[in-house]
């Protein structure tokens, strides 16, 4: 009676064990399938269209007052843009580079162009966009160097470079170059400072360009991200 009893313990006990390691590798197929259908699920499109314009009224001493328009469409590395007044009064410009950048603390971002120009003055123009910032601070530029189809004389390198402080997000102060040749200046190179408002997707800035003279540059920039 006693063996009987015994072997009718351990049939049972091994019965327990046997459905704790059907359980367990149930649970691990369970596990397994999920974890294939997790990965095999298709990544979301990182890449999507984004927009900006922007509008610069100049009013400048002694000279006639212009609106020089840009327009630019990113996608992922793609950048297109296109400008009218920049290089001359009544002349517009083309432009295709590549976006690069990393970082977010300290972030960069580099975008290379090329462009063709088109009216009153006709050319190729290599050209870059360039801008740091770190912390409350903010550092951007952007250059061509006009090749003009013309006259070798008028190749010039165009530049407009500013640096910002943020103490705030929705404001910005700052320090401005410009090197044009669109209207005659004495100066090579112009300086000035700027003063800036954020609203969502709204940049309003003024900028004062030879703020030493009596009549100084002034520049009103209105700027739309969409």
């Amino acid at each position: 009676m006693k063996v009987r009893m015994l072997l009718q313990s351990k049939t049972a006990a091994l019965l327990l064990v046997l459905v704790g390691v059907g359980s367990a590798r149930a649970q691990l197929s369970v596990t397994n399938e999920s974890a294939q259908v997790t990965t095999s699920e298709p990544k979301a499109e990182t890449n999507s269209w984004s927009f900006s314009a922007s509008l610069y009224t100049y009013i400048v001493p002694e000279s006639r007052e212009y609106v020089q328009p840009t327009v630019t469409a990113d996608y992922g590395m793609l950048h297109l843009e296109g400008r009218y007044n920049y290089e001359a009064l009544d002349t517009g410009s083309m432009w295709i580079g590549c976006n690069f950048g990393a970082g977010e603390k300290f972030a960069w971002e580099f975008s290379p162009m090329l462009g063709v120009v088109f009216g009153s003055t006709t050319g190729i123009a290599p050209g870059y966009k360039g801008a740091l910032s770190w912390w409350k601070l903010g550092l951007y530029s952007e250059g061509e160097f006009l090749v003009d189809a013309h006259n070798s004389d008028h190749n010039f390198f165009y530049n407009w470079s500013e640096l910002t402080l943020s103490p705030v997000d929705w404001f910005k102060v700052g320090m401005v170059t410009q090197r044009t040749r669109l209207y005659h200046t004495d100066r090579d190179i112009q300086r000035g400072f700027l003063v800036g408002l954020t609203f969502k997707h709204v940049d309003l800035t003024t900028y004062v360009l030879n703020p030493d003279e009596s009549k100084p540059t002034v520049v009103l920039a209105a700027s739309f991200r969409f």
